[in-house]
């Protein structure tokens, strides 16, 4: 999977758990030394780091003897490099968002195109070493036999239509998973251990791979699939509807004890909580900002009411941030800080966490541009939120509505009409002052240095004396990565 949050380690697992350090030295050096040996001395370049790493990753789940691989694309899906699996069992896309536009498109019907290149065709007469694409390992299968089957989850009718499209192209059955609700009982509900409603659809997802797989292996009584007739299709629907079938007691298990870190966690240091979610496309900000309003208000709340919200963001690459930003508006936070994804000044950081291609520099004008859209944003937004009543001035500062929607983070007491945003060169610095010395694993700010913009002193008197501080991070997984090590030392080592 990529990419890693903490240490590169985390891209290459076996049975759930990153492989160790000694196993990660041995395959490196191993796989750098024979592609140098046996490279085209004309065209002499090594593989990038991306496709170096996928190409490791192969080597050690062959060495290695695992049962059964799961390689998720790193972008888009037909001209990405793990897609050299010729005929793995399964295939499964996951809810289409808009996101790496410079490679793969600028519309969900192109990015569509891109994800339908990991549909495959039937084995092929020689067969590749055991591998999967998105899902699983290769068998032997007939000639005769139809392509590979994939999945899908609800998308919007045209690029559904796009994925059905390629599917045919590749002569390779489609189906549409049923929704998650689907899959329960009566009385009884699916539990899952990853937060928001939107994994739900990933579950349904994971399910439908998993049965393929099992079936496969010979397991009973998981609801076979039916084959669809060319052209059959269901009526107002373009893909085939997948069977549903009844959960094994392992899969049950699987939903409720999967962990995944930096997607919808949730950190309680005190009277500081600290939100981390990677999310960084419209879609995927969609759903943390439900996720986080319904965390929050689960959140026991303090006594005297005072509560300060912060927003931790960063983002990288070519997207829209102004369109992210927009989103986390209705959020309602006192502060939003904004810092690169260093998680120190120095370069005698960590390696795993540095993007040798950004310098800090650069990272700091997009954070000052972030800053600058942000405040703009409130401007505009002022009094006009759809989310919460017309607020009430009173003496400079804003008054909280004497009522509010069951849906919405329960405003503050007064806060400033503005929401400060602040600027930091590195997230060791941004964490601190955020956490103004309330959260065990991170030292107060200190006195001399680096000073926060002259807007936070107020700021760092109301963050120390607040009952509870709740603190969003997203926008990049990079970011919540940097977050991650410096919150929990742990994954480090």
């Amino acid at each position: 999977s990529s990419p890693h949050l903490v240490q590169v380690r985390e891209r290459i697992r076996i049975n759930g758990q990153p492989i160790s350090k000694e196993l990660f030295s041995k395959y490196f050096w191993l796989v750098y030394n024979r592609l140098e040996e046996t490279k085209d001395t004309v065209h002499s370049s090594m593989p990038a780091y991306f496709r170096f790493l996928t190409i490791m990753a192969f080597h050690v789940f062959l060495q290695e003897k695992v049962d059964l691989a799961v390689v998720e694309v790193g972008i888009g899906g037909a001209y990405d490099c793990t897609n050299i699996i010729r005929a793995p069992v399964v295939c499964g896309v996951s809810s289409l968002g808009i996101d790496h536009t410079s490679i793969l498109g600028d519309t969900m019907e192109k990015i569509a195109w891109q994800k339908g290149g990991i549909f495959k065709v039937g084995r092929p007469s020689h067969p590749p070493p055991p591998c999967l694409c998105f899902g699983v390992r290769s068998e032997r299968r007939h000639p005769s036999q139809p392509g590979v089957p994939a999945f899908t989850v609800v998308q919007p009718e045209r690029p559904l239509e796009v994925l059905r499209d390629r599917a045919r192209e590749r002569k390779c059955p489609l189906y549409l998973c049923p929704e998650l609700d689907a899959f329960e009982g009566e009385h009884r509900a699916l539990e899952l251990g990853l937060a928001g409603t939107h994994q739900r659809s990933n579950a349904a997802l994971a399910l439908q791979l998993a049965r393929a797989w099992l079936q496969r292996r010979g397991c009973q009584g998981l609801g076979e699939l039916k084959e669809a007739l060319p052209g059959a299709e269901l009526v107002g629907r373009p893909v085939p509807l997948a069977p549903t079938f009844q959960p094994s007691d392992a899969m049950i298990q699987g939903l409720r004890d999967t962990e995944w870190l930096g997607r919808t966690q949730v950190l309680s240091r005190g009277p500081v909580t600290w939100y981390l979610d990677g999310a960084h496309t419209t879609s995927s900000i969609q759903a943390c900002v439900r996720w986080f309003r319904q965390a929050a208000l689960n959140q026991d709340k303090p006594h005297d009411g005072s509560e300060v919200r912060v927003l931790l963001f960063n983002a990288t690459g070519d997207r829209d941030t102004a369109a992210l930003l927009k989103l986390l508006v209705p959020c309602h936070f006192d502060y939003a800080v904004f810092c690169p994804n260093f998680t120190e000044v120095s370069v005698a950081g960590s390696a795993d966490q540095q993007n040798f291609n950004v310098t800090l520099e650069n990272a700091l004008t997009r954070c000052l541009e972030n800053q600058r859209t942000w405040t703009r944003l409130l401007e505009e937004k002022g009094g006009q939120d759809p989310w919460l009543p017309l607020p009430v001035r009173a003496r400079g500062l804003l008054q909280p509505p004497p009522t509010r929607g069951t849906l919405l983070l329960v405003p503050p007491a007064p806060r400033p009409l503005n929401s400060p945003a602040l600027v930091f060169p590195c997230l060791a610095q941004a964490l601190r002052w955020v956490a103004q010395g309330r959260d065990p694993r991170l030292a107060a700010p200190a006195a001399t240095g680096a000073h926060p913009p002259p807007a936070a002193s107020s700021g760092a008197v109301l963050l120390r004396e607040a009952a509870a501080v709740r603190v969003l991070v997203t926008g990049s997984l990079h970011l919540v990565g940097g977050v991650l090590r410096l919150l929990d030392p742990v994954l480090s080592q």
